[in-house]
């Protein structure tokens, strides 16, 4: 499929538009440490986070899964504000694209939708975006296709491959597909042959100035 100028984009948020990785990772340590079963490594945490909490913890937890749902948020919320860290270059790229005029960019993240919002508030970003769509916000959680009907609704513009999902994971990926638009990954390795055999990239783009770089060079001449 030849990529179309986007109408609208949709983010991910954790670790494609903030690094989020070591909040993330302390507050699964204690929450492993308080059910009684070994913690996840960093590098097993950043292979295996893909789910939201509601969709994953019953399966990492059983019957405790509401009281470790309870301690990870607990524990994640003590410290996410003050270790939120932008990737470098995503607020020029944001901004770049709100310059642009008539492109309304979204949030659509597995991360709990109060402490998503929190943290877009505090950088500054909520301002960018018509919607910031966190896990319970809607019926089902990413990839279900519900999130980006929510993320989209009331801007105008459809679900379909003129919308760009950019996402670092293949729950991005699955969900854009499972919602018609176009899956862009972004992430600094490019896709290995086969790793998205259920829902390969459109287009990769290594960083942030890469993909305002993209769109540049896709959407039409302004004017």
């Amino acid at each position: 499929m030849t990529l179309p100028a986007p109408a609208a984009i949709l983010f991910d948020w954790d670790n494609t538009l903030v690094d989020s990785w070591g909040v993330i990772h302390h507050a699964l340590t204690v929450t492993f440490e308080a059910m009684g079963q070994r913690p996840w490594t960093l590098e097993e945490a950043r292979q295996r986070v893909r789910k939201s909490a509601r969709d994953s913890f019953p399966e990492l937890f059983g019957v405790r899964a509401e009281e470790a749902t309870e301690i990870f948020y607990r524990t994640f919320s003590e410290s996410h504000l003050e270790r939120l860290t932008p990737f470098p270059g995503a607020e020029t790229m944001l901004e770049g694209l709100v310059a642009r005029g008539g492109l309304p960019m979204a949030v659509v993240s597995n991360k709990k939708g109060v402490l998503l919002r929190r943290e877009a508030e505090a950088l500054g970003w909520d301002r960018h975006f018509v919607a910031v769509v966190g896990a319970t916000d809607a019926p089902r959680d990413k990839p279900a296709p519900d999130v980006v009907d929510l993320a989209l609704a009331g801007s105008g513009v459809p679900a379909g491959p003129a919308v760009w999902f950019v996402g670092d994971t293949d729950i991005d990926l699955l969900c854009a597909r499972n919602s018609g638009c176009s899956a862009i990954l972004l992430r600094e390795t490019p896709p290995a042959p086969g790793e998205f055999a259920e829902a390969e990239p459109h287009a990769h783009v290594a960083d942030c100035p890469g993909l305002a770089a993209l769109v540049a060079r896709i959407a039409q001449p302004d004017g």
